[in-house]
């Protein structure tokens, strides 16, 4: 992106003008919103991605981390100090650096996981296919890897376009090495990887259980093991509705059952998990994916995978078309086939995880019981002024035997809420939703984009959403907590009060009459 766009944005949005809009502040704007695909361009028209979020600061009402965030002013003062220094910096020992960080923040060692970058989280699927290659056959670097059959789970819960980097195929017309690239083109090295999504709700949109979930994912292993593959295993942890599956005791049938047959990865690229659920799917040498762009609060795109050892020891070589994704410092040293990747430096995505990171480490200083606090106020202000007021219902974030244990969902799922909105006029349908979420949004008013999980009575549907009511999804970011965190609690709640009154009016306004 130039500075051109960069200045324009700035213009646009004047909020910069509080913490000075000089020249250091306007190549920091272009430098995060450069070094990955077209998803993180700003528009000259709107200043904004195509996401309608911005890498700077915005005086925006915003609980939007279950799409993307904007970046905090906190984030972005704290960019724009350690700016020059970063830029000094080898990209390896800045990667390095926050490899520690993350570490300490979700309290682990490097010892217990090995840490790769990725300048999004659909790029973050390549190093989960990484992970699974030749896993079961022993040794580093043996010949030809296994073929992989990949075993998503709620593909219409997870990014869209990780269905094609899962399948080991491009996705964006650029990487974000810069290289052209054309989508569901294959990468090269990536060629023997079939493809299964398991859905996570049933045809009517109701969640499913996790035994059924872990039921057909060992159909789908025993199928794929008899065609001699290896089994990549996808477990949500957060999807964009808040499901966790399936449960750690049916993670462990499957790798009792399986043993070396299977690779899973944790999909926590919302990244609403404890360090203690971390720990848990590395203890059970599980790959954990996650993003700094959701519910951490860092401007987009960033994410990094927590590798167990074991699988590092045991990796093949990397996929040859990699050297058109990843650079050499963005993998754990010791890789086979990392010293094939270019040797150079993206300053756009260390500026991007320094963010996160900030911001994950102010997070981790909030006491366990404050932060259950600041979310028993959010869920009230939700249920208040909005389900009630409005007249919609929430999507219930578990399956259908257990919608009374709602309030027993671990913490972290609790700061996500999704809303039916059918029931109001003009928003029965999936289509509506979307448009009434765009135009909330360039108002100044962010929430979670709709999704498919409400299905319409009068109409079975079709891919493009007709069969599908309208959602709305409000959700808690870490920058927010952190602010509420020393504020009393009368004044959350009255912050709460506002807000969500304040999101209810603007949704009225937009509602047609029936």
């Amino acid at each position: 992106m130039t500075a051109t766009v960069a200045e324009a944005a700035i213009r646009l949005h004047r909020e910069l003008d509080d913490i000075g809009a000089d020249a250091r502040a306007v190549e920091l704007v272009q430098l995060l919103a450069s070094g990955g695909d077209a998803r993180i361009s700003l528009a000259p028209e709107t200043g904004l991605n195509r996401y309608l979020s911005a890498p700077y600061p915005r005086d925006v009402l915003a609980y939007s981390s279950s799409t993307i965030s904007d970046i905090s002013p906190e984030a972005f003062a704290h960019l724009c100090d350690r700016f020059e220094t970063l830029r000094a910096q080898p990209y390896r020992d800045s990667l390095n650096a926050l490899r520690a960080r993350i570490a300490a923040a979700l309290d682990l060692n490097l010892d217990e996981a090995r840490i790769a970058f990725a300048p999004s989280g659909t790029d973050l699927e390549y190093v989960a296919l990484a992970c699974a290659r030749d896993q079961s056959a022993g040794g580093p670097g043996e010949g030809a890897s296994q073929a992989v059959h990949n075993i998503l789970l709620g593909a219409d819960e997870t990014g869209s376009g990780c269905v094609h980097s899962a399948h080991g195929r491009f996705f964006a017309d650029e990487t974000a090495l810069g290289a052209a690239t054309e989508p569901a083109a294959p990468v090269d090295g990536c060629a023997d990887i079939t493809l299964v999504d398991v859905p996570v709700r049933c045809g009517q949109g109701v969640a499913r259980s996790s035994a059924a979930v872990s039921a057909d994912m060992m159909r789908e292993i025993e199928a794929g093991i008899t065609r001699g593959c290896h089994c990549l295993v996808h477990v949500v942890h957060g999807s964009k509705t808040g499901l966790v599956l399936p449960s750690l005791s049916d993670i462990d049938v499957l790798q009792k059952r399986f043993g070396r047959a299977v690779t899973i990865v944790v999909d926590a690229c919302q990244a609403r998990i404890t360090s203690s659920a971390v720990r848990a799917y590395l203890e059970r040498g599980c790959l954990v994916l996650m993003t700094g762009s959701k519910f951490v609060g860092a401007p987009p795109f960033n994410g990094w995978a927590l590798i167990p050892p074991q699988m590092v020891k045991r990796a093949s070589a990397l996929p040859q078309g990699f050297r058109q994704i990843f650079r050499r410092a963005e993998w754990p040293e010791g890789w086979p086939g990392r010293e094939a990747l270019e040797d150079s430096a993206n300053l756009s995505l260390v500026l991007r995880l320094n963010a996160a990171i900030f911001e994950l480490e102010r997070f981790q200083t909030i006491p366990i019981e404050r932060a259950a606090a600041l979310i028993d106020a959010f869920e009230s202000a939700v249920e208040s002024y909005l389900v009630a007021a409005l007249g919609v219902a929430r999507v219930c974030p578990s399956a259908a035997h257990e919608r009374n244990r709602v309030a027993a969902r671990p913490i972290e799922m609790r700061t996500l809420i999704t809303l039916d909105m059918s029931s109001l006029p003009g928003l029965a349908t999936f289509a509506e939703a979307q448009a009434l979420h765009r135009a909330l949004a360039l108002d100044g008013v962010r929430l979670g984009q709709p999704v498919k999980c409400v299905r319409r009575g009068d109409d079975q549907g079709d891919e493009q959403g007709e069969g599908w009511g309208g959602t709305l999804r409000v959700g808690l970011s870490m920058p927010q907590m952190i602010r509420w965190s020393t504020m009393a609690d009368p004044d959350v709640a009255n912050t709460l009060e506002r807000d969500m009154k304040s999101i209810a009016r603007a949704i009225e306004a937009r509602v047609s009459p029936g």
